[in-house]
């Protein structure tokens, strides 16, 4: 059986004559990558796709061509900007930028997990977890899937199901009744309760319980947030706790009310929020397409690399986008643009939305999605410090601010015979790093803490410290030379997220003997802000609808 049932599905049933082959080939491979948690070696794509290994690795090329995946020798790694994928469907759903911030004020205030959850056929997938940091803590990411029929928001879904709806909840029950279809979840021990009193229950009451369907110990309480405008289930809303801090009667008597509260706020903010101006989206987004097949040959999969650019003419005020709209974000011809719809349409990532629009479904959050869901600033960088640190010759780290310290959060070395030697988890003042200098630079109210001199040329002046952030803000970079340590000069520039705050800063350090200050700026300072702005564009993509952890 597929390693994901409900999402498999479609490729049993007869491919439409028009529908692309390497389309649909490609998204196998996306999906399995998905499913080994964004990594598996290309032999291992070979044996879990069932493809020829050739068109393993012309795909893979592929994906890496676009930046959705990085080969790291027999390897396939799932990249950041992937996401822009999931990006498109959760911009134009609207609910995670609408109802987020209610969510996580929720999660603070009960100090308990809050999720939103849309349906997706049978199943449910996660757009929006605000998680506790506990020793015990939700472990679902944006994008996974889940049985409707272990969960809490399952049954509520489940009572606007149609007969057909119904059938086919049966039949995947039937055809897998441990549930291997949903790697996100422990194999199934117990058929567990009537789910169809369940949802009997639901449209009764008004909420679900899930009382330790999916695992012991796990418990939640759910409510349906309605569309005002229909009248219908836009998503539910959830708090999760585990029995050691609430049983499930517990979740019902003291929880329930207040996320019923919560649940009339969110539903007035979607009363209120305006449809706003429809949002053009950007042009000829596949032109690039060309240009890679004349360079690299038989080796790019064209019609793979257009039908994936479909997905992204979707978007903010492009929820439904009609044929003509496509082709013209994209650049593609009709003809072209509409065999990828039809492919899309029988994979389940794109439904016709009547008037002879199309609109994305929950399930192209398959595509990559959850395990990049809960990346950090950290292992986003690494790969991009360790392509640096292979251009110039020398170590490359990632910092952050931490009081009036910095701490190193990731970092790849060089292997040289005179090397700067720093771990992880290292702390330094900051007043006297070139990294600090930088995050102090950013911040509203530095502070520094006590200047003290680390070295003769340690500056420990205010007048002096203050004056040297101010050279910082304007050039862009800070230079420090044996301030924090003799012989030890460093180079550094910040690291941006979506709204242009400074999150981390980028450096290497070397000894003051290899170059001429002037030497080092024009030899590292291209090489360093390149790759601080392609850190960048990571952070932009991975965290439009994530929290992007800095450490």
């Amino acid at each position: 059986m597929p390693a994901d049932t409900a999402d498999a599905r479609p490729l049993a049933e007869p491919m439409p004559a028009e529908a692309v082959a390497p389309l649909i080939r490609g998204v196998a491979v996306v999906r399995q990558l998905t499913e080994a948690g964004g990594m598996l070696s290309l032999s291992g794509l070979e044996r879990a796709t069932g493809l020829a290994r050739s068109t393993v690795d012309r795909i893979t090329a592929t994906l890496a061509r676009m930046g959705y995946v990085r080969l790291d020798g027999r390897d396939a790694i799932l990249t950041p900007r992937i996401m822009e994928l999931g990006n498109a469907y959760l911009a134009a759903l609207r609910l995670p930028s609408l109802l987020d911030a209610r969510a996580d004020a929720l999660a603070d205030e009960l100090d308990e997990s809050v999720s939103l959850a849309v349906a997706d056929r049978d199943g449910i997938r996660f757009i929006h977890q605000a998680t506790r940091r506990r020793a015990m803590s939700l472990s679902f990411r944006i994008g996974d899937l889940l049985p409707a029929e272990r969960t809490a928001p399952g049954p509520l879904f489940a009572t606007e199901w149609t007969e057909r709806e119904w059938r086919r909840w049966r039949e995947r029950r039937a055809a897998d009744p441990t549930d291997t279809g949903f790697p996100a979840l422990p194999v199934r021990s117990s058929p567990g309760p009537d789910f169809e009193r369940s949802a009997v229950q639901a449209r009764q009451n008004g909420y679900a319980l899930d009382d330790q369907l999916i695992e012991p110990g796990l418990v939640a309480v759910s409510v349906p947030v309605r569309d005002p405008r229909t009248g219908t289930i836009a998503c539910v809303a959830s708090v999760v706790s585990h029995t050691s801090r609430h049983t499930a009667e517990d979740l019902r008597n003291s929880l329930l009310p207040r996320l019923r509260s919560a649940v009339r706020t969110m539903e007035e903010d979607l009363r209120e929020a305006s449809q706003g101006e429809p949002v053009a989206a950007p042009s000829g987004l596949a032109t690039w397409t060309g240009a890679s097949k004349q360079e690299l040959g038989r080796e790019f999969v064209e019609s793979l690399a257009r039908g994936l650019t479909v997905l992204t003419a979707f978007g903010e005020g492009r929820a439904e986008l009609t044929l003509t709209e496509v082709a013209q974000a994209t650049g593609l011809a009709r003809a072209t643009a509409r065999r990828a719809l039809i492919t899309y349409e029988h994979l389940g990532l794109v439904t016709p939305s009547g008037d002879r629009r199309f609109a994305l479904t929950p399930r192209v959050l398959s595509l990559g999605f959850p395990p990049l869901s809960r990346t950090t600033l950290p292992d986003l960088a690494l790969p991009h410090l360790t392509a640096l640190a292979s251009r110039i010759h020398e170590s490359a780290s990632l910092a952050i601010l931490v009081g009036g310290d910095i701490q190193y959060t990731a970092r790849v070395a060089t292997s040289r015979v005179m090397s700067v030697n720093i771990a992880v988890g290292t702390r330094f003042p900051a007043y006297a790093t070139a990294l600090g200098r930088v995050l102090l630079a950013d911040a509203e109210r530095p502070d520094p803490g006590e200047l003290r001199a680390l070295t003769p040329r340690t500056l420990t002046g205010p007048a002096a410290l203050a004056a040297a952030l101010e050279v910082v803000r304007s050039q862009g970079y800070a230079l420090v030379d044996e301030e924090l340590e003799a012989g030890l000069r460093s180079i550094a520039v910040p690291v941006r997220d979506r709204t242009g705050r400074v999150v981390a800063a980028l450096n290497t350090a070397t000894h003051v003997t290899g170059r001429t200050v002037e030497q080092y700026v024009r030899d590292i300072l291209p090489a360093l802000t390149a790759t601080a702005s392609a850190i960048e564009a990571d952070v932009r993509v991975a965290g439009r609808f994530t929290r992007l952890s800095a450490s």
